[in-house]
Parts: structure tokens; C-alpha cells; sequence
């Protein structure tokens, strides 16, 4: 990645967003260009347009932390967006890292043991990349469709975007969409020279225009908790949330997906667990329609 092109765009796209109306600004007449002139984000910020401007045009040379505070405050960044900017500035002065790719890590013994003492609730380690590295069974069998793949790690966005069996599993598709590619952003922000998240980009940028779409957009976001809306192939609807916790080796997060106690969602994961607890192999995506059908009509 361009950093100096990165943070050029990042900050026009969150310049356009922003109206007078929503910056405090009194209106300034008809505009060719929406959102917030360099000018008015200068004077928002308190530092002089000549500064900004080159700023936006990518040399962030000398930039303080202060200073990117009062342009993210100007712009009225969220705290993805304030630590998106921070990493592209912090790496916009890096010596380019040697281009090599390195083998997807693995997670260690002692998180999986992790992962199997959680037996309540589905739990997965993922990195960065969104790459599944490890899960307890009840995790792997709500995302048996992921791994059905054969991926040894398989790789959350490359199934959104390119498994075209995803729009059927993920009942939110759009959003689950756009969580990747501003998840992916970010962990472009704050490793450029990552090959794998480069080459990762360049396939599904080359394949799926509906990622080219999205990643055009510049957002980013924090994948801290949420909800997950889900179609499984064995007992059905599922409406989880889930937490997100730092695993202990860098770039990796241990998630945990929970049902509201005594609903719809929670009676299906519990006979998903006991599907799980028959089928060691996981293979609930490819279960026989006969016992999909078994485990409907109980969640029924």
C-alpha cells in the first residue's frame, strides 16, 4: 500500500462526509464538493491550511499526535477512525519491510485448552487477517460452512465475497460485508507491508466487486463486540452477540458468541452443541438432510 495515497484518501473521505451544518459552520452557499472545505477543517482544527493540505496530501513528516487529535476532532472521527489515522501516520515514515510471506500462525497449545474449557458457548481465534485459527467445537460446528471449505485456516472474507453459498449462511450479508472490509482496513493501517493481507486485498479485489466497492469507502472499525445473524445448515436461525478479547500473541482475538437465555437462539444452539458432541469432525455443513431435518423439528 501507498501510505502517503492512504492517508490522502482516508482523510478527503472523511472530509466529505461531514456538512457545515453537522461541523457547527454556517451554511456557505452552493458547494461543487460535499462535506467540509480544507479550509473549514483547518480552521475547525486550529492549524493553518497550508499545514492540512500537505498533511492531506499524505506527507504527515513531523506530525504530532496532538495534532492528528485536532483534525480527528475536527473531522469528528470515532476512535476506529482516530486509530486508523494514527496508524497510517505512524507507518507513513517506515522503511519499507522486505516483501516476503510468512506462514499463517497458528495459535499456541494453552489457548486451545483455552477454547475447550469453554464448553457453554461457541469460541474462536481469529487474526487479523480473519483467518480461523483455532476453535472449541461448539465453535467450529456453528461455522462448519467456513470450514467446510478444507482450508486448513479458512479465511472469513474470502468466504463472504467469494463462497456464493454465504448470502445463504450469513442472513445479514451486507453488513457482514461491510465489518470485513472496514476490519480488514484497519489491519491494513496498522501493518502496510503485511504480504499475506496484500496479496488477501489483491485477490478480492481482483475477484469480488462488491469488495472493491466497499473498500474504496475507507471506513474502518473496531471488531470489539456485536451481533451475528445466522442460517445454519443443521437447527436453523441464529441471532448471536459476541464479545472480542485479545488473545495473548499478537494480532489474534479469542470471540465468544452467546444466545439471550431462554430464547429461540438459545435453544438452537444448545441442539447444536448436542449435534456437535455426536459429529467429533465437525462436519455440520455436510450433515445428512435426514438429521437436519431431526434437529429443525426439535428447534421447532
Amino acid at each position: 500500500m501507498d501510505n502517503r495515497a492512504e492517508i490522502r484518501e482516508f482523510l478527503m473521505s472523511r472530509r466529505a462526509k461531514i456538512t457545515p451544518a453537522q461541523a457547527g459552520l454556517p451554511p456557505a452557499g452552493r458547494r461543487r464538493v460535499p462535506g467540509l472545505r480544507r479550509i473549514e477543517v483547518a480552521m475547525l482544527a486550529g492549524v493553518s491550511v497550508e499545514y492540512y493540505s500537505r498533511l492531506e496530501r499524505g506527507d504527515a513528516a513531523g506530525v504530532s499526535e496532538s495534532i492528528l487529535d485536532a483534525i480527528a476532532g475536527a473531522l469528528q472521527l470515532d476512535d476506529a477512525e482516530r486509530s486508523h489515522l494514527l496508524d497510517l501516520v505512524r507507518t507513513s515514515g517506515a522503511t519499507r519491510a522486505p516483501r516476503r510471506r510468512p506462514p499463517v500462525p497458528r495459535i499456541r497449545p494453552t489457548v486451545q485448552y483455552v477454547l475447550d474449557a469453554i464448553t457453554a458457548a461457541p469460541a474462536i481465534v481469529h487474526d487479523g487477517r480473519l483467518n480461523h485459527l483455532g476453535g472449541n467445537a461448539l465453535g467450529k460446528a456453528l461455522f462448519s460452512p467456513f470450514f467446510a471449505t478444507g482450508d486448513e485456516h479458512p479465511n472469513s472474507a474470502r468466504y463472504t465475497f467469494l463462497d456464493p453459498r454465504a448470502p445463504e449462511f450469513l442472513r445479514d450479508w451486507d453488513k457482514a460485508a461491510d465489518d470485513t472490509v472496514a476490519i480488514l482496513r484497519a489491519e491494513a493501517g496498522r501493518d502496510p507491508y503485511d504480504r499475506n493481507l496484500s496479496d488477501l486485498i489483491g485477490e478480492l479485489s481482483t475477484r469480488s466487486e462488491e469488495f472493491r466497492t466497499r473498500w474504496a469507502s475507507h471506513d474502518v472499525r473496531i471488531h470489539a463486540t456485536g451481533t451475528k445473524r445466522l442460517h445454519h445448515p443443521v437447527v436453523g436461525d441464529l441471532d448471536l452477540s459476541y464479545e472480542s478479547f485479545p488473545a495473548p500473541d499478537q494480532g489474534q482475538n479469542l470471540l465468544i458468541y452467546v444466545a439471550e437465555p431462554h430464547s429461540p437462539s438459545h435453544d438452537a444452539l444448545n441442539l447444536l452443541a448436542s449435534y456437535a458432541a455426536t459429529h467429533h469432525d465437525g462436519d455440520t455443513a455436510g450433515a445428512p438432510s435426514a438429521t437436519r431435518q431431526h434437529f429443525s423439528d426439535r428447534a421447532d
